[in-house]
């Protein structure tokens, strides 16, 4: 377990470089220019920089390859991922403040969609077509077909419109009114956590059904134990293991979709930040928040490798 581990871990080293740099190279790809937004910003009639100038403060007059091998030794060395091209401030310190919003957003999110989707995936196994299997199979169609940013928009608009209503946009810290900030957070992380709940929800289902067909589970029956001890404690514990694959998979899309759901809620997350600082070409601000997204991915990857143990004794690393 521990060289498995620490081989994991080393391996995560290169896979961060590598796409650091795609990374790194792809944002500059974009098309657009951030110095001709600088430039057009200006009274041109009584504007005295040049192209050149603006390119020498902000360090962009050298190749490519010079900014990449910058950028990667601030990170490595000092844990600096630079500063931003328009305010100056440091991206860290931009990327950490907007940090805990997104976390207690997905986190909030995830939760939901297990709480919703686990139960009813179990029920529509174990009653199989059946009234509820039906229900639950329409609201996990219902939770992969709808969008969340259209989710989204019908949440705020519609009680708006019909009763006055709509979620407080003032976010509050957790600290200071734990009952306010949960009231910011649970409209966005219901509607980001739906989509998630759909494709879990479908899994789930399957494999109970397949592990329920399984011959120690017709033998628990066999030797009558309680129907709620052969789901719980032996039917569901081994159902569990492509259910945290798939969850795994899904977290890079729920990352993604932090991006519409804080724009339609107005939250000042990783999400709000990136979307404004690609529309403003703020390399360094992308190539920050991407960095610490796809950084996220990868350990969430090595989690779910590792929860197999706990899940399933026979998996040995």
């Amino acid at each position: 377990m521990r060289g498995f581990l620490i081989r994991r871990i080393l391996a995560l080293i290169p896979t961060i470089f590598f796409a650091t740099l795609i990374l790194f190279i792809v944002i500059r790809a974009v098309p657009g220019d951030i110095i001709d937004q600088m430039m057009s910003q200006q009274d041109i009639s009584a504007q005295e920089v040049t192209r050149k100038s603006i390119e020498q403060a902000l360090g962009l007059d050298v190749p490519i390859h010079i900014q990449y091998l910058r950028w990667v030794k601030g990170i490595f060395l000092h844990g600096d991922m630079g500063k931003s091209l328009w305010k100056g401030t440091k991206v860290t310190e931009e990327v950490m403040s907007r940090l805990p919003t997104t976390f207690q957003l997905s986190l909030m999110a995830i939760v939901f969609a297990l709480l919703l989707a686990i139960p009813i995936g179990v029920y529509s196994a174990i009653r199989q077509d059946t009234m509820g299997d039906y229900l639950g199979r329409t609201i996990s169609i219902l939770g992969i077909a709808v969008p969340n940013f259209w989710l989204g928009t019908m949440v705020v608009v519609y009680p708006a419109i019909w009763w006055g209503w709509s979620p407080p946009l003032e976010l509050v810290s957790l600290r200071e009114d734990p009952v306010t900030n949960l009231k910011v957070f649970v409209l966005p992380a219901i509607v980001l956590g739906f989509a998630l709940s759909g494709a879990t929800m479908r899994m789930t289902r399957a494999m109970m059904l397949e592990v329920l067909r399984q011959d120690y589970i017709r033998t628990a029956w066999a030797k009558g134990l309680k129907e709620r001890v052969i789901i719980i404690r032996h039917a569901l514990k081994n159902a569990l293991i492509p259910v945290v694959t798939m969850v795994g998979l899904l977290i890079p899309i729920l990352i993604s979709g932090t991006v519409v759901v804080e724009q339609i809620f107005t939250l000042p997350g990783m999400g709000n930040l990136m979307l404004d600082a690609l529309m403003a070409r703020d390399y360094p601000v992308v190539s920050g928040v991407m960095l610490i997204i796809g950084s996220t991915v990868l350990v969430n990857n090595l989690l779910v490798d590792l929860s197999y143990g706990l899940l399933d004794p026979r998996v040995r690393y």
